[in-house]
């Protein structure tokens, strides 16, 4: 096991044991807004979410106080992307995974920095969506290099992007007709936690002889393209019914 390997276990092994901390200290706390705005999801829960707002808390509090622009974060979490799919084009997967958390991380920030000093606009956020599918592509087209021997990888790398963009537009799209479309099993949360967790654990697989490289992180992109593409046409249908009621 690498370094690298070593690092991202001991904080992953750091993050997690802060749970049962949260557990005590947010009984009686009103849950986070922005995570109580959001509807329940099958893969993260509320209070995962809201565990996650409590952890990164004295960040995004100091990120207020130095006045960060939600800009300079919307343009971090899109070079993040680029980094991971360079990380993951050359098979670093603890690397890459760890980028993609964090350009997570920093998604998450923009939008709530932009909140909380009263400058949240239309304007903020086109620049953050659009900025999110770039950062997309670039973790994928990535994947796509590394896979690029593997004509079946390829095809679920390339199912995994069309999916994950499918899923974006049809919100997208259903919202400037005036239906909000949520939900569904793999949204841009599940989808950055899955591939970041499988990308992590990947090389620590290898290394304690249980897989050959790649396999869990091949796993993950399946499954984001099978989840992408289901949530894709729930998403379709739902709308369709939705403003098949207008009419």
């Amino acid at each position: 096991m690498t370094t690298v390997d070593l690092i991202a276990v001991a904080a992953a092994v750091a993050a997690l044991g802060t749970m049962p901390v949260f557990a005590v200290v947010s009984r009686g706390r009103p849950m986070d807004a922005d995570v109580a705005r959001r509807g329940r999801t099958v893969l993260l829960g509320r209070w995962v979410r809201d565990w996650l707002m409590w952890v990164i808390a004295p960040i995004e509090r100091a990120l207020i106080a130095a006045h960060v622009s939600p800009d300079a974060l919307n343009v971090l979490g899109a070079v993040f992307g680029l980094a991971a799919g360079v990380a993951l084009s050359r098979g670093a997967f603890s690397a890459g995974g760890w980028l993609v958390l964090l350009g997570g991380v920093a998604d998450v920030f923009d939008g709530r920095v932009a909140r909380a000093r009263g400058i949240a606009s239309p304007y903020g956020a086109f620049l953050d969506s659009t900025l999110d599918r770039f950062a997309e592509s670039f973790t994928f087209l990535g994947l796509i290099l590394y896979f690029a021997s593997s004509p079946l990888m390829v095809l679920a790398v390339g199912s995994a992007i069309s999916g994950s963009l499918l899923v974006s537009y049809a919100r997208a799209r259903a919202e400037s007709l005036g239906v909000s479309l949520n939900g569904g099993l793999m949204q841009r949360a599940e989808r950055l936690v899955t591939l970041a967790l499988a990308a992590i654990v990947d090389p620590i697989a290898e290394s304690r002889g249980l897989w050959p490289k790649g396999t869990v992180i091949s796993a993950a992109i399946m499954l984001i393209a099978i989840g992408t593409w289901g949530t894709a046409c729930w998403r379709v249908v739902a709308g369709a019914r939705a403003l098949r009621k207008t009419l």
